[in-house]
Protein backbone atom coordinates (compact mmCIF):
# COMPACT_ATOMS: atom_id res chain seq x y z
CA UNK A 1 0.00 0.00 0.00
CA UNK A 2 1.70 3.34 -1.01
CA UNK A 3 1.19 6.49 1.42
CA UNK A 4 1.97 10.12 0.19
CA UNK A 5 2.31 11.92 3.16
CA UNK A 6 1.94 15.72 2.66
CA UNK A 7 2.85 18.25 5.57
CA UNK A 8 3.35 21.64 5.74
CA UNK A 9 7.02 21.87 6.93
CA UNK A 10 9.43 19.63 8.18
CA UNK A 11 10.69 21.51 10.54
CA UNK A 12 11.47 20.65 14.41
CA UNK A 13 8.02 20.64 16.29
CA UNK A 14 5.50 18.13 17.60
CA UNK A 15 3.19 17.06 14.62
CA UNK A 16 7.05 17.19 12.67
CA UNK A 17 8.03 14.69 15.34
CA UNK A 18 4.93 12.34 15.58
CA UNK A 19 5.34 11.97 11.84
CA UNK A 20 8.85 10.83 11.97
CA UNK A 21 8.06 8.41 14.93
CA UNK A 22 5.54 7.19 12.92
CA UNK A 23 7.33 6.76 9.43
CA UNK A 24 10.18 4.74 12.07
CA UNK A 25 7.90 2.02 12.65
CA UNK A 26 5.58 1.60 10.21
CA UNK A 27 5.54 -1.56 8.77
CA UNK A 28 7.05 -1.44 5.52
CA UNK A 29 6.26 -5.25 4.31
CA UNK A 30 2.56 -3.43 4.13
CA UNK A 31 3.46 0.34 3.35
CA UNK A 32 5.72 2.39 0.94
CA UNK A 33 5.36 5.96 2.14
CA UNK A 34 6.57 8.79 0.73
CA UNK A 35 7.02 12.39 2.06
CA UNK A 36 6.19 15.44 1.16
CA UNK A 37 6.72 18.53 2.39
CA UNK A 38 4.82 22.02 1.26
CA UNK A 39 7.80 24.44 1.91
CA UNK A 40 11.07 23.25 2.92
CA UNK A 41 12.78 20.15 3.61
CA UNK A 42 13.42 21.45 6.99
CA UNK A 43 15.49 19.68 9.85
CA UNK A 44 13.18 16.38 9.46
CA UNK A 45 14.04 15.34 5.51
CA UNK A 46 17.83 13.76 6.05
CA UNK A 47 16.87 12.08 9.05
CA UNK A 48 13.42 10.40 7.07
CA UNK A 49 16.14 10.23 3.76
CA UNK A 50 18.20 7.68 6.52
CA UNK A 51 14.93 5.35 6.86
CA UNK A 52 15.31 4.96 3.11
CA UNK A 53 12.12 6.75 2.66
CA UNK A 54 11.80 9.26 -0.26
CA UNK A 55 11.34 12.96 0.66
CA UNK A 56 10.90 16.22 -1.11
CA UNK A 57 10.00 19.51 -0.67
CA UNK A 58 8.12 21.88 -2.83
CA UNK A 59 9.25 25.55 -1.60
CA UNK A 60 5.87 27.21 -1.26
CA UNK A 61 6.34 29.89 0.77
CA UNK A 62 3.98 29.67 4.31
CA UNK A 63 2.17 32.99 3.80
CA UNK A 64 1.57 33.04 0.27
CA UNK A 65 -0.79 30.93 -2.23
CA UNK A 66 0.89 29.54 -4.99
CA UNK A 67 -0.98 28.02 -7.83
CA UNK A 68 2.47 26.49 -10.04
CA UNK A 69 3.13 25.14 -6.46
CA UNK A 70 -0.62 23.25 -6.70
CA UNK A 71 -0.36 21.73 -9.67
CA UNK A 72 3.30 20.77 -9.16
CA UNK A 73 1.82 18.58 -6.27
CA UNK A 74 -1.22 17.31 -8.21
CA UNK A 75 1.55 16.70 -11.11
CA UNK A 76 3.49 14.61 -8.98
CA UNK A 77 0.44 12.92 -6.99
CA UNK A 78 -0.60 11.33 -11.04
CA UNK A 79 3.03 10.00 -11.49
CA UNK A 80 3.14 8.55 -7.47
CA UNK A 81 -0.59 6.84 -7.93
CA UNK A 82 -0.66 6.39 -4.43
CA UNK A 83 -3.32 4.10 -2.62
CA UNK A 84 -3.96 6.97 0.10
CA UNK A 85 -2.63 10.53 0.65
CA UNK A 86 -2.63 11.36 4.27
CA UNK A 87 -1.80 15.37 4.84
CA UNK A 88 -0.85 16.77 8.37
CA UNK A 89 -2.08 20.43 9.64
CA UNK A 90 -3.98 22.68 8.16
CA UNK A 91 -2.55 23.98 4.71
CA UNK A 92 -1.41 20.45 3.66
CA UNK A 93 -5.39 19.29 4.49
CA UNK A 94 -6.49 22.14 2.53
CA UNK A 95 -3.61 22.05 -0.34
CA UNK A 96 -2.74 18.60 -0.18
CA UNK A 97 -6.46 17.25 0.20
CA UNK A 98 -7.99 18.92 -3.02
CA UNK A 99 -4.25 18.18 -5.12
CA UNK A 100 -5.07 14.29 -4.03
CA UNK A 101 -8.99 14.90 -5.20
CA UNK A 102 -8.26 16.29 -7.98
CA UNK A 103 -5.20 13.90 -9.20
CA UNK A 104 -7.93 10.88 -8.17
CA UNK A 105 -6.79 9.28 -5.38
CA UNK A 106 -8.96 6.97 -4.01
CA UNK A 107 -8.55 7.19 -0.46
CA UNK A 108 -7.55 10.99 1.48
CA UNK A 109 -6.99 11.42 5.51
CA UNK A 110 -6.58 14.44 6.73
CA UNK A 111 -4.78 15.18 10.42
CA UNK A 112 -5.47 17.79 12.78
CA UNK A 113 -3.03 18.60 15.12
CA UNK A 114 -4.27 22.00 16.87
CA UNK A 115 -6.99 22.27 19.27
CA UNK A 116 -7.11 26.66 20.16
CA UNK A 117 -8.49 28.27 17.45
CA UNK A 118 -8.80 32.07 19.42
CA UNK A 119 -8.33 35.10 17.23
CA UNK A 120 -5.92 36.31 19.53
CA UNK A 121 -3.48 33.68 19.47
CA UNK A 122 -4.10 32.29 15.80
CA UNK A 123 -3.46 33.80 12.24
CA UNK A 124 -6.24 35.70 10.30
CA UNK A 125 -4.63 33.58 7.40
CA UNK A 126 -5.06 30.17 9.30
CA UNK A 127 -8.81 30.87 10.73
CA UNK A 128 -9.43 31.07 7.22
CA UNK A 129 -7.94 27.69 6.28
CA UNK A 130 -9.46 26.32 8.47
CA UNK A 131 -13.12 27.55 7.43
CA UNK A 132 -12.24 26.20 4.26
CA UNK A 133 -11.36 22.73 5.30
CA UNK A 134 -14.69 22.51 7.12
CA UNK A 135 -16.75 23.20 4.20
CA UNK A 136 -14.24 20.82 2.40
CA UNK A 137 -14.76 18.18 5.15
CA UNK A 138 -17.95 16.74 3.44
CA UNK A 139 -16.04 16.14 0.16
CA UNK A 140 -12.25 15.68 0.37
CA UNK A 141 -11.06 13.78 2.86
CA UNK A 142 -12.30 9.71 3.44
CA UNK A 143 -11.55 10.18 7.47
CA UNK A 144 -10.20 12.90 9.86
CA UNK A 145 -7.31 11.94 12.27
CA UNK A 146 -7.20 13.89 15.49
CA UNK A 147 -4.72 13.93 18.17
CA UNK A 148 -6.98 15.03 20.74
CA UNK A 149 -10.37 14.13 21.57
CA UNK A 150 -10.57 17.63 22.35
CA UNK A 151 -9.24 18.79 18.74
CA UNK A 152 -11.72 16.48 17.75
CA UNK A 153 -14.99 18.30 19.49
CA UNK A 154 -13.65 21.53 19.00
CA UNK A 155 -13.45 20.93 15.05
CA UNK A 156 -17.03 18.99 14.80
CA UNK A 157 -18.32 22.57 16.76
CA UNK A 158 -15.92 24.69 13.88
CA UNK A 159 -18.21 22.54 10.58
CA UNK A 160 -16.08 19.54 10.30
CA UNK A 161 -17.83 16.55 9.79
CA UNK A 162 -18.15 14.28 12.76
CA UNK A 163 -18.62 11.12 11.00
CA UNK A 164 -15.16 10.70 9.45
CA UNK A 165 -13.62 11.90 12.98
CA UNK A 166 -10.92 9.36 14.54
CA UNK A 167 -8.86 10.35 17.48
CA UNK A 168 -5.53 8.53 17.72
CA UNK A 169 -3.22 10.13 20.23
CA UNK A 170 0.86 10.93 19.67
CA UNK A 171 3.08 7.95 21.25
CA UNK A 172 6.37 7.84 22.86
CA UNK A 173 9.70 5.67 22.98
CA UNK A 174 9.77 4.28 26.49
CA UNK A 175 13.40 3.00 25.43
CA UNK A 176 14.62 6.61 24.46
CA UNK A 177 12.54 8.59 27.09
CA UNK A 178 12.84 6.97 30.52
CA UNK A 179 13.82 7.69 34.20
CA UNK A 180 17.66 8.71 34.08
CA UNK A 181 19.81 9.16 37.06
CA UNK A 182 22.87 9.94 35.43
CA UNK A 183 21.22 12.38 33.22
CA UNK A 184 20.08 14.50 36.18
CA UNK A 185 23.71 14.76 37.56
CA UNK A 186 24.90 15.76 34.14
CA UNK A 187 22.71 18.42 33.66
CA UNK A 188 22.64 20.01 36.73
CA UNK A 189 26.86 20.03 36.03
CA UNK A 190 26.04 21.52 32.77
CA UNK A 191 24.08 24.02 34.80
CA UNK A 192 26.28 24.88 37.03
CA UNK A 193 23.54 24.22 39.36
CA UNK A 194 24.40 21.21 42.45
CA UNK A 195 22.82 17.74 42.59
CA UNK A 196 20.13 18.95 44.88
CA UNK A 197 18.71 21.77 43.02
CA UNK A 198 15.51 21.29 42.12
CA UNK A 199 14.49 22.34 38.54
CA UNK A 200 10.94 23.29 37.19
CA UNK A 201 11.23 22.96 33.42
CA UNK A 202 9.14 24.33 30.50
CA UNK A 203 9.94 22.79 26.93
CA UNK A 204 8.88 24.17 23.73
CA UNK A 205 9.46 26.97 20.81
CA UNK A 206 8.90 30.63 21.90
CA UNK A 207 5.11 30.62 20.69
CA UNK A 208 2.07 32.57 21.63
CA UNK A 209 0.02 29.43 22.61
CA UNK A 210 2.90 28.52 25.05
CA UNK A 211 2.38 31.69 26.97
CA UNK A 212 5.98 32.02 28.66
CA UNK A 213 5.21 35.23 30.00
CA UNK A 214 2.51 33.54 32.17
CA UNK A 215 4.96 30.60 33.20
CA UNK A 216 7.96 33.37 34.51
CA UNK A 217 4.60 35.06 35.95
CA UNK A 218 4.07 32.07 37.88
CA UNK A 219 8.27 31.40 37.98
CA UNK A 220 8.23 35.00 39.70
CA UNK A 221 5.60 33.65 42.45
CA UNK A 222 6.98 30.35 43.33
CA UNK A 223 10.51 31.91 43.87
CA UNK A 224 9.41 34.22 46.22
CA UNK A 225 8.58 30.95 48.42
CA UNK A 226 11.56 28.50 47.00
CA UNK A 227 13.88 30.98 46.15
CA UNK A 228 16.92 28.04 46.05
CA UNK A 229 14.13 26.93 42.64
CA UNK A 230 16.07 26.69 39.30
CA UNK A 231 13.67 27.49 35.56
CA UNK A 232 15.04 25.42 32.84
CA UNK A 233 13.74 26.50 29.16
CA UNK A 234 14.10 24.98 25.68
CA UNK A 235 13.50 25.38 22.49
CA UNK A 236 13.44 27.37 19.40
CA UNK A 237 13.81 30.91 20.18
CA UNK A 238 13.99 30.45 23.92
CA UNK A 239 18.03 31.95 24.12
CA UNK A 240 18.43 35.63 25.45
CA UNK A 241 18.37 37.39 22.10
CA UNK A 242 14.66 37.10 22.88
CA UNK A 243 13.50 40.90 23.85
CA UNK A 244 9.91 39.02 25.17
CA UNK A 245 11.30 36.59 27.27
CA UNK A 246 14.12 38.15 28.92
CA UNK A 247 11.37 41.07 29.48
CA UNK A 248 9.29 38.11 31.52
CA UNK A 249 12.26 36.81 33.19
CA UNK A 250 13.26 40.45 34.67
CA UNK A 251 9.72 41.21 35.64
CA UNK A 252 9.74 38.48 37.63
CA UNK A 253 13.04 38.58 39.07
CA UNK A 254 14.19 35.24 38.30
CA UNK A 255 17.00 35.88 36.06
CA UNK A 256 20.02 34.36 38.07
CA UNK A 257 17.67 31.50 38.40
CA UNK A 258 16.43 30.78 35.04
CA UNK A 259 18.44 28.70 32.07
CA UNK A 260 17.49 29.31 28.39
CA UNK A 261 18.91 26.30 26.45
CA UNK A 262 17.85 27.32 22.81
CA UNK A 263 17.13 24.13 21.33
CA UNK A 264 18.74 21.09 22.12
CA UNK A 265 18.98 17.67 20.31
CA UNK A 266 19.46 15.88 24.03
CA UNK A 267 15.79 15.88 24.77
CA UNK A 268 15.84 12.66 27.01
CA UNK A 269 18.77 13.56 28.99
CA UNK A 270 17.30 17.28 29.82
CA UNK A 271 13.44 15.54 30.47
CA UNK A 272 14.93 13.01 32.94
CA UNK A 273 16.93 15.60 34.77
CA UNK A 274 13.65 17.59 35.53
CA UNK A 275 11.93 17.27 38.91
CA UNK A 276 8.79 18.84 37.18
CA UNK A 277 7.94 20.20 33.72
CA UNK A 278 5.39 23.15 33.42
CA UNK A 279 2.86 23.74 30.67
CA UNK A 280 1.32 27.20 30.94
CA UNK A 281 0.04 26.71 27.30
CA UNK A 282 -3.39 28.45 26.14
CA UNK A 283 -3.90 25.77 23.71
CA UNK A 284 -2.29 22.52 22.53
CA UNK A 285 -4.33 19.55 21.12
CA UNK A 286 -2.14 16.53 22.67
CA UNK A 287 1.10 17.47 23.94
CA UNK A 288 4.66 15.58 22.91
CA UNK A 289 6.44 17.43 25.93
CA UNK A 290 4.21 15.97 28.48
CA UNK A 291 3.87 12.51 27.36
CA UNK A 292 8.03 12.94 27.00
CA UNK A 293 8.69 14.19 30.40
CA UNK A 294 5.81 11.17 32.25
CA UNK A 295 7.80 8.70 30.03
CA UNK A 296 11.15 9.69 32.10
CA UNK A 297 9.35 9.60 35.28
CA UNK A 298 8.63 13.65 35.51
CA UNK A 299 5.30 14.56 37.10
CA UNK A 300 3.97 18.07 35.15
CA UNK A 301 1.78 20.78 36.30
CA UNK A 302 -0.52 21.54 33.37
CA UNK A 303 -3.00 24.35 32.37
CA UNK A 304 -6.45 22.41 31.23
CA UNK A 305 -6.21 22.78 27.51
CA UNK A 306 -6.56 20.29 24.72
CA UNK A 307 -5.88 16.61 26.27
CA UNK A 308 -3.42 17.88 29.19
CA UNK A 309 -5.50 17.13 32.13
CA UNK A 310 -6.23 13.55 30.50
CA UNK A 311 -2.92 12.75 29.37
CA UNK A 312 -1.59 13.97 32.88
CA UNK A 313 -4.73 11.86 34.69
CA UNK A 314 -3.58 11.76 38.70
CA UNK A 315 0.29 11.98 37.88
CA UNK A 316 0.21 15.61 37.99
CA UNK A 317 -1.79 18.44 38.65
CA UNK A 318 -3.89 20.78 36.34
CA UNK A 319 -5.19 23.75 36.71
CA UNK A 320 -7.44 26.14 34.66
CA UNK A 321 -6.10 27.78 31.83
CA UNK A 322 -4.45 31.50 32.35
CA UNK A 323 -4.59 30.63 36.24
CA UNK A 324 -1.26 31.29 36.33
CA UNK A 325 -1.55 32.07 40.49
CA UNK A 326 -2.99 28.11 40.89
CA UNK A 327 0.12 26.75 38.43
CA UNK A 328 2.49 28.42 40.90
CA UNK A 329 0.91 26.95 43.82
CA UNK A 330 0.53 23.80 41.90
CA UNK A 331 4.60 23.67 40.91
CA UNK A 332 5.41 24.12 45.07
CA UNK A 333 2.69 21.89 46.37
CA UNK A 334 4.31 18.96 43.78
CA UNK A 335 8.06 20.56 44.77
CA UNK A 336 7.31 20.11 48.35
CA UNK A 337 5.97 16.51 48.23
CA UNK A 338 7.73 13.77 50.51
CA UNK A 339 10.66 11.50 49.18
CA UNK A 340 8.31 8.20 48.59
CA UNK A 341 5.46 10.27 47.69
CA UNK A 342 7.93 11.75 44.94
CA UNK A 343 8.53 8.50 43.98
CA UNK A 344 5.49 7.23 43.92
CA UNK A 345 4.17 9.97 41.55
CA UNK A 346 7.31 9.13 38.86
CA UNK A 347 6.46 5.89 39.38
CA UNK A 348 2.55 6.71 38.14
CA UNK A 349 3.51 8.78 35.58
CA UNK A 350 6.16 6.49 33.86
CA UNK A 351 3.30 3.67 34.01
CA UNK A 352 0.40 5.74 32.89
CA UNK A 353 2.41 6.64 29.57
CA UNK A 354 3.52 3.08 29.07
CA UNK A 355 -0.22 1.70 29.32
CA UNK A 356 -1.81 4.32 26.84
CA UNK A 357 0.66 6.43 24.98
CA UNK A 358 3.66 3.72 24.47
CA UNK A 359 4.80 4.37 20.49
CA UNK A 360 4.36 0.57 19.09
CA UNK A 361 0.51 0.55 20.44
CA UNK A 362 -0.27 3.69 18.37
CA UNK A 363 1.53 3.24 15.66
CA UNK A 364 -0.59 -0.12 15.37
CA UNK A 365 -3.80 2.22 15.69
CA UNK A 366 -2.17 4.27 12.90
CA UNK A 367 -1.78 1.56 10.80
CA UNK A 368 -5.34 0.23 11.33
CA UNK A 369 -6.29 3.71 10.60
CA UNK A 370 -4.59 3.46 7.05
CA UNK A 371 -6.26 -0.32 6.19
CA UNK A 372 -9.48 1.40 7.33
CA UNK A 373 -8.89 3.88 5.15
CA UNK A 374 -8.58 2.55 2.51
CA UNK A 375 -11.36 0.35 3.06
CA UNK A 376 -13.72 3.43 2.72
CA UNK A 377 -12.19 4.47 -0.14
CA UNK A 378 -12.53 2.06 -2.45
Amino acid sequence: MRIVFIITGLSTGGAEMMLFKLLERLDRQRFEPYVVSLTTLGDLAPRIATLGIPVDALGMKPSLPSPLGFFRLMQKLKRLNPDIVHTWMYHADFLGGLAARLAGVPAIGWCIRNSNLDKDKTKFSTRVIVKLCALLSKWVPSQILSCSETARQIHVVRGYVAEKMVVVPNGFDLTQFKPDSDARHQIRAELGVSDQALLVGMIGRFDPQKNHAGFFEAAGMLHRHMPHVHFVLAGLGIDRNNASLMQAINEAGVFANTHLLGLRDDMPRLMAALNVLASSSYGEAFSNVLGEAMACGVPCVVTDVGDSAYIVGETGRVVASGDMNGLAAALEEVLALLPSEKAALSERAHARVAAYFEIGKVVRQYEDFYETLLANGR
